[in-house]
Protein backbone atom coordinates (compact mmCIF):
# COMPACT_ATOMS: atom_id res chain seq x y z
CA UNK A 1 0.00 0.00 0.00
CA UNK A 2 1.18 3.37 -1.14
CA UNK A 3 1.55 5.67 2.01
CA UNK A 4 -0.31 8.98 0.96
CA UNK A 5 1.65 11.99 0.23
CA UNK A 6 0.00 14.80 2.77
CA UNK A 7 1.05 11.81 5.76
CA UNK A 8 2.55 13.07 8.80
CA UNK A 9 6.27 12.14 9.04
CA UNK A 10 5.23 10.05 12.05
CA UNK A 11 3.25 8.32 14.30
CA UNK A 12 3.34 11.18 17.14
CA UNK A 13 4.24 9.89 21.11
CA UNK A 14 0.99 10.09 22.80
CA UNK A 15 0.51 10.69 26.83
CA UNK A 16 -0.20 7.66 28.59
CA UNK A 17 -3.89 7.08 29.45
CA UNK A 18 -4.18 4.70 32.49
CA UNK A 19 -7.31 2.43 32.84
CA UNK A 20 -7.22 1.78 28.69
CA UNK A 21 -5.89 -1.98 28.27
CA UNK A 22 -6.10 -3.19 24.44
CA UNK A 23 -5.87 -6.69 22.77
CA UNK A 24 -5.52 -6.86 18.83
CA UNK A 25 -6.72 -9.93 17.17
CA UNK A 26 -7.71 -11.22 13.32
CA UNK A 27 -10.76 -12.82 13.07
CA UNK A 28 -10.58 -13.12 9.25
CA UNK A 29 -12.73 -10.31 7.84
CA UNK A 30 -10.11 -9.63 5.25
CA UNK A 31 -8.44 -11.97 2.49
CA UNK A 32 -5.42 -11.01 3.46
CA UNK A 33 -3.13 -11.37 6.63
CA UNK A 34 -4.42 -7.82 8.74
CA UNK A 35 -5.28 -7.29 11.82
CA UNK A 36 -9.30 -6.61 11.72
CA UNK A 37 -10.39 -6.71 15.76
CA UNK A 38 -9.43 -4.30 18.78
CA UNK A 39 -10.93 -5.35 22.09
CA UNK A 40 -10.70 -2.51 24.63
CA UNK A 41 -11.22 -2.93 28.53
CA UNK A 42 -11.99 -0.12 31.12
CA UNK A 43 -12.24 0.22 34.89
CA UNK A 44 -14.98 0.43 37.01
CA UNK A 45 -16.41 3.44 37.22
CA UNK A 46 -15.28 4.36 33.31
CA UNK A 47 -18.13 6.99 31.62
CA UNK A 48 -18.54 7.51 28.18
CA UNK A 49 -20.05 9.72 25.74
CA UNK A 50 -21.11 9.67 21.79
CA UNK A 51 -21.69 11.03 18.84
CA UNK A 52 -22.83 8.86 15.57
CA UNK A 53 -24.09 9.57 12.23
CA UNK A 54 -27.43 11.16 11.09
CA UNK A 55 -27.26 8.52 8.11
CA UNK A 56 -31.03 7.30 8.34
CA UNK A 57 -29.85 3.86 7.47
CA UNK A 58 -27.26 3.48 10.35
CA UNK A 59 -25.92 0.20 11.33
CA UNK A 60 -26.41 -2.34 14.55
CA UNK A 61 -23.41 -1.16 16.21
CA UNK A 62 -24.49 2.75 16.23
CA UNK A 63 -27.83 1.61 17.31
CA UNK A 64 -26.05 -0.57 20.03
CA UNK A 65 -23.71 1.72 21.32
CA UNK A 66 -26.68 4.83 21.51
CA UNK A 67 -29.00 2.25 22.98
CA UNK A 68 -26.56 0.96 25.72
CA UNK A 69 -25.22 4.36 26.58
CA UNK A 70 -28.25 5.91 27.57
CA UNK A 71 -29.68 3.01 29.38
CA UNK A 72 -26.74 3.11 31.74
CA UNK A 73 -26.10 6.67 31.97
CA UNK A 74 -22.74 6.34 30.08
CA UNK A 75 -21.21 3.55 32.46
CA UNK A 76 -18.76 1.26 29.68
CA UNK A 77 -16.51 -1.41 30.55
CA UNK A 78 -15.60 -2.45 27.07
CA UNK A 79 -15.31 -1.75 23.37
CA UNK A 80 -15.10 -4.12 20.66
CA UNK A 81 -14.25 -2.81 16.86
CA UNK A 82 -14.19 -4.53 14.13
CA UNK A 83 -12.99 -3.68 10.64
CA UNK A 84 -13.79 -5.10 7.27
CA UNK A 85 -17.82 -5.52 7.71
CA UNK A 86 -20.04 -2.75 8.82
CA UNK A 87 -22.72 -4.99 9.58
CA UNK A 88 -24.68 -2.22 8.07
CA UNK A 89 -28.59 -2.91 6.54
CA UNK A 90 -28.52 -6.14 7.98
CA UNK A 91 -31.69 -6.00 9.42
CA UNK A 92 -32.96 -8.38 12.69
CA UNK A 93 -30.13 -10.65 12.15
CA UNK A 94 -26.95 -8.27 12.25
CA UNK A 95 -28.56 -6.59 15.47
CA UNK A 96 -28.58 -10.33 17.05
CA UNK A 97 -24.59 -10.86 15.59
CA UNK A 98 -23.63 -7.98 16.90
CA UNK A 99 -25.71 -8.64 20.50
CA UNK A 100 -23.69 -12.36 20.51
CA UNK A 101 -19.99 -10.43 19.34
CA UNK A 102 -20.26 -8.24 22.67
CA UNK A 103 -21.52 -10.89 24.81
CA UNK A 104 -18.88 -13.10 23.85
CA UNK A 105 -16.27 -9.95 24.26
CA UNK A 106 -18.03 -9.46 27.72
CA UNK A 107 -17.00 -12.99 28.78
CA UNK A 108 -13.26 -12.19 27.71
CA UNK A 109 -12.94 -9.45 29.78
CA UNK A 110 -14.94 -10.49 32.70
CA UNK A 111 -17.88 -7.59 31.80
CA UNK A 112 -21.37 -7.13 32.32
CA UNK A 113 -22.50 -7.22 28.70
CA UNK A 114 -24.83 -4.22 29.06
CA UNK A 115 -21.70 -2.10 29.50
CA UNK A 116 -20.39 -2.78 26.41
CA UNK A 117 -20.03 -0.72 23.14
CA UNK A 118 -19.77 -2.04 19.49
CA UNK A 119 -18.38 -0.18 16.77
CA UNK A 120 -17.48 -1.48 12.80
CA UNK A 121 -16.34 -0.73 9.74
CA UNK A 122 -16.33 -2.33 6.38
CA UNK A 123 -18.30 -3.64 3.58
CA UNK A 124 -22.35 -2.52 4.24
CA UNK A 125 -25.25 -5.09 3.29
CA UNK A 126 -23.19 -8.17 5.11
CA UNK A 127 -24.42 -9.74 7.81
CA UNK A 128 -21.02 -9.50 10.93
CA UNK A 129 -19.91 -13.31 10.95
CA UNK A 130 -19.61 -12.97 15.11
CA UNK A 131 -18.48 -16.99 15.27
CA UNK A 132 -15.05 -15.50 13.34
CA UNK A 133 -14.75 -13.00 16.65
CA UNK A 134 -15.11 -15.53 19.01
CA UNK A 135 -12.83 -17.75 17.65
CA UNK A 136 -10.31 -15.21 17.42
CA UNK A 137 -10.87 -13.27 21.18
CA UNK A 138 -9.56 -16.38 23.44
CA UNK A 139 -5.93 -16.09 21.78
CA UNK A 140 -5.77 -11.62 21.86
CA UNK A 141 -4.19 -11.31 25.27
CA UNK A 142 -4.75 -7.57 26.69
CA UNK A 143 -2.33 -5.05 28.23
CA UNK A 144 -2.20 -1.00 28.10
CA UNK A 145 -2.38 -0.16 25.00
CA UNK A 146 -0.56 0.18 22.34
CA UNK A 147 -1.30 3.22 20.57
CA UNK A 148 0.02 2.71 16.75
CA UNK A 149 -1.10 -1.26 16.96
CA UNK A 150 -4.60 -0.05 18.17
CA UNK A 151 -5.08 2.22 15.23
CA UNK A 152 -3.73 0.05 12.43
CA UNK A 153 -6.03 -2.43 13.57
CA UNK A 154 -9.40 -0.62 12.83
CA UNK A 155 -7.76 0.59 9.27
CA UNK A 156 -9.45 -0.02 5.81
CA UNK A 157 -8.51 1.77 3.12
CA UNK A 158 -6.32 4.04 5.16
CA UNK A 159 -2.85 4.55 4.26
CA UNK A 160 -1.54 5.55 7.63
CA UNK A 161 -2.71 4.85 11.44
CA UNK A 162 -4.20 8.30 12.85
CA UNK A 163 -3.99 9.36 16.00
CA UNK A 164 -3.49 12.66 18.20
CA UNK A 165 -2.55 13.42 22.24
CA UNK A 166 -3.18 16.09 24.21
CA UNK A 167 -2.16 17.22 28.17
CA UNK A 168 -4.01 19.56 30.52
CA UNK A 169 -5.14 20.52 33.93
CA UNK A 170 -8.55 20.48 35.12
CA UNK A 171 -8.29 22.00 38.87
CA UNK A 172 -4.65 21.07 40.17
CA UNK A 173 -5.10 17.74 38.55
CA UNK A 174 -2.78 16.99 35.22
CA UNK A 175 -4.78 14.88 32.96
CA UNK A 176 -4.37 13.42 29.66
CA UNK A 177 -5.99 13.04 26.49
CA UNK A 178 -5.47 10.73 23.36
CA UNK A 179 -6.86 9.22 20.46
CA UNK A 180 -7.10 7.23 17.41
CA UNK A 181 -9.68 7.22 14.26
CA UNK A 182 -9.52 5.66 10.80
CA UNK A 183 -11.39 7.15 8.03
CA UNK A 184 -10.26 7.91 4.36
CA UNK A 185 -13.35 7.13 1.66
CA UNK A 186 -17.28 8.04 2.31
CA UNK A 187 -16.56 11.01 5.02
CA UNK A 188 -18.68 14.19 4.97
CA UNK A 189 -19.56 13.48 8.66
CA UNK A 190 -23.03 15.41 9.78
CA UNK A 191 -22.97 14.61 13.59
CA UNK A 192 -17.81 8.65 7.19
CA UNK A 193 -16.78 5.57 7.15
CA UNK A 194 -15.34 7.15 9.99
CA UNK A 195 -14.53 5.77 13.74
CA UNK A 196 -12.63 7.80 16.17
CA UNK A 197 -12.25 6.71 19.81
CA UNK A 198 -10.68 9.26 22.21
CA UNK A 199 -9.58 8.68 26.03
CA UNK A 200 -8.75 10.69 29.12
CA UNK A 201 -8.04 9.63 32.27
CA UNK A 202 -10.27 12.21 34.13
CA UNK A 203 -12.84 11.82 36.38
CA UNK A 204 -16.22 13.20 34.57
CA UNK A 205 -19.57 12.27 34.35
CA UNK A 206 -21.46 11.17 31.28
CA UNK A 207 -23.25 14.34 30.58
CA UNK A 208 -20.41 16.10 30.56
CA UNK A 209 -18.34 14.19 28.21
CA UNK A 210 -21.38 14.61 26.18
CA UNK A 211 -21.82 18.34 25.83
CA UNK A 212 -17.82 18.67 25.60
CA UNK A 213 -17.67 16.28 22.85
CA UNK A 214 -20.40 17.76 20.93
CA UNK A 215 -18.56 21.20 21.15
CA UNK A 216 -15.54 19.55 19.71
CA UNK A 217 -16.95 17.57 16.90
CA UNK A 218 -18.64 20.93 15.31
CA UNK A 219 -15.60 22.16 14.37
CA UNK A 220 -13.33 18.60 13.63
CA UNK A 221 -15.41 15.56 12.36
CA UNK A 222 -18.06 18.10 11.25
CA UNK A 223 -15.83 20.30 9.58
CA UNK A 224 -14.17 17.87 6.90
CA UNK A 225 -15.23 16.48 4.43
CA UNK A 226 -13.68 13.92 1.64
CA UNK A 227 -15.95 12.98 -0.87
CA UNK A 228 -19.50 13.86 0.24
CA UNK A 229 -20.48 10.51 1.24
CA UNK A 230 -22.01 10.25 4.79
CA UNK A 231 -21.21 6.82 5.97
CA UNK A 232 -23.90 4.48 8.63
CA UNK A 233 -20.96 3.45 10.53
CA UNK A 234 -19.86 6.70 12.04
CA UNK A 235 -18.96 7.24 15.38
CA UNK A 236 -17.12 9.26 17.80
CA UNK A 237 -16.71 7.86 21.72
CA UNK A 238 -15.05 9.42 24.18
CA UNK A 239 -14.20 7.52 27.33
CA UNK A 240 -13.17 8.53 30.58
CA UNK A 241 -11.12 6.30 32.61
CA UNK A 242 -11.62 8.42 35.58
CA UNK A 243 -8.51 6.84 37.19
CA UNK A 244 -7.03 10.87 37.66
CA UNK A 245 -8.87 12.45 40.66
CA UNK A 246 -10.18 15.18 39.30
CA UNK A 247 -12.53 18.01 40.98
CA UNK A 248 -16.13 17.16 40.87
CA UNK A 249 -17.17 18.86 37.48
CA UNK A 250 -20.85 19.63 37.11
CA UNK A 251 -21.57 20.92 33.55
CA UNK A 252 -19.73 21.45 30.42
CA UNK A 253 -19.01 24.97 31.24
CA UNK A 254 -17.40 25.20 34.19
CA UNK A 255 -14.38 27.59 34.07
CA UNK A 256 -11.88 24.45 35.67
CA UNK A 257 -12.91 23.16 32.57
CA UNK A 258 -12.05 25.20 29.79
CA UNK A 259 -8.48 23.87 29.42
CA UNK A 260 -9.96 20.37 29.17
CA UNK A 261 -11.75 21.28 26.44
CA UNK A 262 -9.58 23.20 24.70
CA UNK A 263 -7.44 20.22 24.69
CA UNK A 264 -10.10 18.15 23.35
CA UNK A 265 -10.79 20.41 20.46
CA UNK A 266 -7.00 20.42 19.05
CA UNK A 267 -7.08 16.32 19.94
CA UNK A 268 -10.22 16.09 17.48
CA UNK A 269 -9.30 18.54 15.34
CA UNK A 270 -5.95 16.88 14.30
CA UNK A 271 -7.65 13.66 14.08
CA UNK A 272 -10.20 15.19 11.44
CA UNK A 273 -7.87 16.73 9.24
CA UNK A 274 -5.51 13.09 9.28
CA UNK A 275 -8.68 11.84 7.51
CA UNK A 276 -8.45 14.51 5.05
CA UNK A 277 -4.82 14.29 4.74
CA UNK A 278 -5.50 10.09 3.79
CA UNK A 279 -8.45 11.19 1.39
CA UNK A 280 -8.73 7.97 -1.22
CA UNK A 281 -6.69 9.24 -3.83
CA UNK A 282 -5.74 12.47 -2.42
CA UNK A 283 -2.73 15.30 -3.88
CA UNK A 284 -3.84 18.23 -1.87
CA UNK A 285 -4.81 19.43 1.16
CA UNK A 286 -7.32 22.03 0.94
CA UNK A 287 -8.82 24.41 4.01
CA UNK A 288 -11.70 26.61 2.32
CA UNK A 289 -12.76 29.06 4.59
CA UNK A 290 -15.84 31.49 4.32
CA UNK A 291 -16.76 34.81 5.46
CA UNK A 292 -19.29 37.62 5.28
CA UNK A 293 -22.38 35.06 5.69
CA UNK A 294 -25.45 35.83 7.76
CA UNK A 295 -24.60 33.09 10.07
CA UNK A 296 -21.67 31.07 11.03
CA UNK A 297 -24.15 27.86 9.90
CA UNK A 298 -24.93 29.42 6.48
CA UNK A 299 -21.11 29.65 6.42
CA UNK A 300 -21.16 26.43 6.67
CA UNK A 301 -23.22 25.35 4.27
CA UNK A 302 -22.02 27.43 1.76
CA UNK A 303 -18.32 26.09 2.57
CA UNK A 304 -19.69 22.19 2.50
CA UNK A 305 -20.92 22.52 -1.08
CA UNK A 306 -17.41 24.18 -2.47
CA UNK A 307 -15.98 21.63 -0.97
CA UNK A 308 -17.79 19.00 -2.17
CA UNK A 309 -18.33 19.85 -5.19
CA UNK A 310 -16.47 17.67 -8.17
CA UNK A 311 -15.78 20.69 -10.23
CA UNK A 312 -13.72 22.24 -7.69
CA UNK A 313 -12.12 19.21 -6.02
CA UNK A 314 -11.04 17.96 -10.23
CA UNK A 315 -9.62 21.19 -10.87
CA UNK A 316 -7.90 21.32 -7.53
CA UNK A 317 -6.56 18.05 -8.69
CA UNK A 318 -5.44 18.97 -11.75
CA UNK A 319 -3.85 22.80 -10.44
CA UNK A 320 -6.19 24.67 -12.37
CA UNK A 321 -7.42 28.12 -10.51
CA UNK A 322 -10.33 27.57 -12.26
CA UNK A 323 -12.17 30.12 -9.42
CA UNK A 324 -15.40 30.19 -11.22
CA UNK A 325 -16.21 27.06 -10.48
CA UNK A 326 -15.73 28.16 -6.61
CA UNK A 327 -18.32 30.80 -7.53
CA UNK A 328 -20.68 28.56 -9.25
CA UNK A 329 -20.69 26.57 -6.11
CA UNK A 330 -21.20 28.86 -3.21
CA UNK A 331 -24.16 30.38 -5.62
CA UNK A 332 -25.72 26.56 -5.92
CA UNK A 333 -25.45 26.36 -1.78
CA UNK A 334 -29.19 28.14 -1.88
CA UNK A 335 -27.99 30.51 1.26
CA UNK A 336 -28.11 34.51 1.10
CA UNK A 337 -25.15 35.99 -0.49
CA UNK A 338 -24.68 39.48 -1.51
CA UNK A 339 -23.31 39.11 -5.31
CA UNK A 340 -21.63 42.22 -5.46
CA UNK A 341 -19.26 41.52 -2.40
CA UNK A 342 -18.36 37.84 -4.32
CA UNK A 343 -14.29 37.49 -3.77
CA UNK A 344 -11.77 34.60 -3.93
CA UNK A 345 -8.62 34.18 -3.24
CA UNK A 346 -5.91 31.15 -3.26
CA UNK A 347 -3.66 31.71 -0.30
CA UNK A 348 -2.81 35.52 -0.55
CA UNK A 349 -3.89 35.83 -4.16
CA UNK A 350 -6.87 37.41 -5.39
CA UNK A 351 -8.73 35.82 -7.99
CA UNK A 352 -12.19 37.89 -7.61
CA UNK A 353 -13.11 40.71 -6.15
CA UNK A 354 -16.48 43.26 -5.44
CA UNK A 355 -18.31 40.33 -7.88
CA UNK A 356 -15.97 40.23 -10.42
CA UNK A 357 -12.48 39.01 -11.83
CA UNK A 358 -10.09 41.27 -9.58
CA UNK A 359 -7.91 43.58 -11.08
CA UNK A 360 -4.63 42.33 -10.12
CA UNK A 361 -5.31 38.83 -10.79
CA UNK A 362 -2.47 37.00 -12.06
CA UNK A 363 -2.94 33.57 -13.81
CA UNK A 364 1.28 32.79 -13.97
CA UNK A 365 0.48 33.42 -10.13
CA UNK A 366 -2.33 31.31 -9.27
CA UNK A 367 -0.80 28.08 -11.65
CA UNK A 368 2.71 28.30 -9.67
CA UNK A 369 0.49 28.68 -6.35
CA UNK A 370 -1.69 25.73 -7.41
CA UNK A 371 0.70 23.12 -7.65
CA UNK A 372 1.42 23.08 -3.90
CA UNK A 373 0.38 19.85 -1.53
CA UNK A 374 -1.49 22.29 0.72
CA UNK A 375 -4.06 25.18 -0.35
CA UNK A 376 -6.03 27.68 1.42
CA UNK A 377 -9.05 29.10 -0.32
CA UNK A 378 -10.93 31.94 1.11
CA UNK A 379 -14.12 33.34 -0.24
CA UNK A 380 -16.05 36.40 0.89
CA UNK A 381 -20.08 36.20 0.15
CA UNK A 382 -21.53 39.33 1.56
CA UNK A 383 -21.29 41.89 5.15
CA UNK A 384 -22.43 39.40 7.74
CA UNK A 385 -20.86 37.76 10.44
CA UNK A 386 -21.28 34.12 9.81
CA UNK A 387 -17.93 32.09 9.07
CA UNK A 388 -16.66 28.71 8.94
CA UNK A 389 -13.70 26.61 8.16
CA UNK A 390 -13.72 23.23 6.39
CA UNK A 391 -10.91 21.09 5.19
CA UNK A 392 -11.03 18.77 2.03
CA UNK A 393 -8.71 17.34 -0.36
CA UNK A 394 -8.51 16.88 -4.26
CA UNK A 395 -10.84 13.87 -6.55
CA UNK A 396 -7.89 12.40 -8.63
CA UNK A 397 -8.10 8.91 -11.03
CA UNK A 398 -7.02 7.44 -7.96
CA UNK A 399 -10.47 8.16 -5.89
CA UNK A 400 -12.39 6.10 -8.73
CA UNK A 401 -9.33 3.04 -8.81
CA UNK A 402 -9.78 2.37 -4.96
CA UNK A 403 -13.56 2.63 -4.92
CA UNK A 404 -14.33 0.84 -8.11
CA UNK A 405 -12.03 -2.44 -6.66
CA UNK A 406 -13.38 -1.95 -3.48
CA UNK A 407 -15.26 -5.29 -3.17
CA UNK A 408 -12.97 -6.88 -5.79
Amino acid sequence: MTVSPLAPAQFPDLPAVAGVEAAIGRAGFYKHERPDLLLLRFPEGARAAGVFTTNAVGSAPTDQCQHALAAGNGAVRGLLVNAGCANAFTGPPGDAACQRSLLAAARKLDADPALMLAASTGVIGVVLDDAKIAAALPAMQLAPIQWRAAAEAIMTTDTFAKAAGATCVIGDAAVSIAGIAKGSGMIAPNMATMLAFVFTDAALPASVLKASLSEANEDSFNAITVDGDRSTNDCVLLVATAQTPTPAIGAADDPRLAAFRDALKRVLANLAIQIVRDGEGATKFVAVRVDGAVSDKSAKTIARTICESPLVKTAIAGEDANWGRIVAALGRADEPIVRARIAVRFGALWAAKNGMVAPEYDEAAMSAYMKRAELDIGVTVGDGPGSALMYTCDLTKRYVEINGDYRS
